[in-house]
């Protein structure tokens, strides 16, 4: 029942603009604790039917209050559907048996819904200028609790707040806070080791180092719950760590002895984790039993680098070392992969980092890949089906060339403005883009790493950007305070 508070929520927006019309500053701080609020009670366990009685009532009083609205808004208020944490979508599952199939497994999306929603967009597109986004009923919303500051504004990153140089001398490939975390971050480093990270109670401080891989650490995951970490090593394991002790839980060879070089958990499903090997294959794991799932490993063209599933599990999308993405069909009853397209991006290019986002941003419902292919551009991609197929929107300039540089969508459960999506770069910066500009893209340029900047990472609520580089610095960056 979390679409519950996103109508009250939406209502609420709607209303927002007759509250103290001379304080928009209250207004702002006003949608943002409702906003608060109603996420806090959204997991209290409250029957369903009870929250849509408040919906119903809420919307009398404040109709009652400032007026009614027009049939059109109500309709719209009453039909949000915004982009949510894995979290949210777990709470629905468990509240809401009908969403279940028969063995117990989430109801599969629709096959048809990435058709209709591309039909819908291509002619909402096709009236709009070239990278303008789809208005959707949840971007009053978005305005109000952005405050009407600009995309600049927004992301105006720049004063350090700390340095973690405990891999000194060697990369660190990946990192990435935990998940609906402010403070909690982990990094994996190719000297062999995982750290874990706190930044609060001050001063920030290694919580815990991770040790048992014997090669160069090439990647992990959190599990929605962030007790646990998986991660692969060009040692050939996948192993399983408890987050609070470093203890490793699990060990797990590849049968074939080769280079594990990427991992990530099943969205619906953290029993399950795909892992990617240099011997070009893709296979699915039990965690639980240390196994691979029958049925769940496929083959690419090349060395898997990068891999990211759709929000609701269904699709897998993976990256190999010949310039190749293959998007997979997942069976969230049986953990079978069913391969369904490639799409050569650049030949003898990297796949190096790939992230999903069903959302562009609140404003846009609009499922997006974003790729770092070593073709000195930053990809973006629009999935025009429910296989998978992939659509080039946008590219931008970046410096990349061959190291294993990776990006991000800016977290949308911030309500910030605009559309943002931030990179690494070879030079040694992080960059910043909006993806509805056409010209000048460049929202904000970080400098202040010696190496080729190979990841980045935001804390839950756009507060601070860690990124981290191949001379194995991490720098941790602060929001300016206006």
């Amino acid at each position: 029942m979390a679409a519950v508070w996103q109508q009250v929520l939406a209502v609420d927006a709607r209303y927002n603009a007759y509250r103290t019309p001379t304080f928009p500053q209250f207004r702002t701080q006003y949608i943002r604790r409702r906003s608060q609020l109603l996420r806090e009670n959204a997991k209290c366990g409250f029957e369903p039917g009870l929250r849509r009685q408040y919906l119903k009532l809420r919307s009398q009083l404040l109709a009652l209050r400032y007026g009614p609205l027009s049939e059109q808004s109500s309709f719209r208020a009453s039909s949000v559907r915004s982009s949510r944490t894995t979290l949210d979508r777990m709470e629905d599952f468990e509240e809401d048996p009908r969403a279940q199939g028969a063995r117990g497994h989430r109801r599969s999306v629709s096959r048809g819904s990435y058709q209709l929603q591309a039909q819908m967009n291509r002619a909402v597109y096709d009236e709009r200028p070239p990278g303008s986004l789809v208005p959707t009923s949840v971007a009053e919303a978005s305005r109000a609790m952005a405050g009407d500051t600009t995309l600049s504004e927004n992301y105006a990153f720049a004063g350090m707040h700390h340095i973690f140089d405990q891999h000194v001398d060697s990369a660190v490939p990946r990192l990435q806070f935990a998940n609906d975390d402010k403070h909690l971050l982990a990094c994996c480093s190719l000297d062999g080791t995982l750290s874990i990270m706190t930044l609060s109670p001050p001063p920030p401080s290694v919580k815990v180092t991770l040790k048992g891989h014997g090669g160069p650490v090439t990647d992990f995951a959190w599990s929605l719950s962030n007790d646990i970490i998986v991660s692969t090593s060009l040692d050939g394991t996948l192993r399983i760590w408890n987050t609070e002790d470093g203890r490793c839980i699990r060990e797990v060879r590849d049968p074939e002895s080769s280079e594990l070089l990427c991992c990530t958990f099943q969205p619906m499903n953290n029993n399950l984790t795909v892992v990617g090997n240099s011997k070009h294959h893709l296979q699915v794991v039990n965690i639980s039993t240390g196994k691979k799932v029958k049925g769940g490993s496929s083959k690419l063209t090349g060395r898997v680098l990068s891999l990211s599933f759709d929000a609701p599990g269904k699709i897998l999308w993976a990256g190999d070392d010949r310039g190749s993405i293959f998007s997979f069909l997942f069976d969230m009853a049986t953990g079978k992969l069913t391969k369904a397209k490639r799409l050569v991006v650049s030949e003898g290019s990297s796949i190096c980092s790939i992230s999903a986002r069903s959302w562009i941003s609140r404003e846009a419902r609009d499922p997006s890949l974003l790729v770092n292919a070593c073709v000195n551009k930053l990809l973006l991609y629009r999935v025009v089906d429910n296989e998978g197929t992939l659509q080039l929107k946008r590219s931008f300039p970046i410096q990349h060339g061959s190291q294993l540089v990776h990006s991000i969508f800016c977290p949308l459960m911030s309500f910030r403005q605009g559309a943002c999506v931030v990179t690494g770069s070879e030079d040694g910066c992080v960059y910043f883009f909006d993806v509805e500009r056409n010209t000048k893209a460049i929202v904000n340029k970080l400098q202040g790493h010696g190496g080729p900047v190979l990841d980045v990472s935001f804390n839950c609520d756009e507060s601070l950007l860690a990124s981290a580089d191949s001379t194995g610095m991490v720098i941790i960056w602060r929001r300016e305070q206006k």
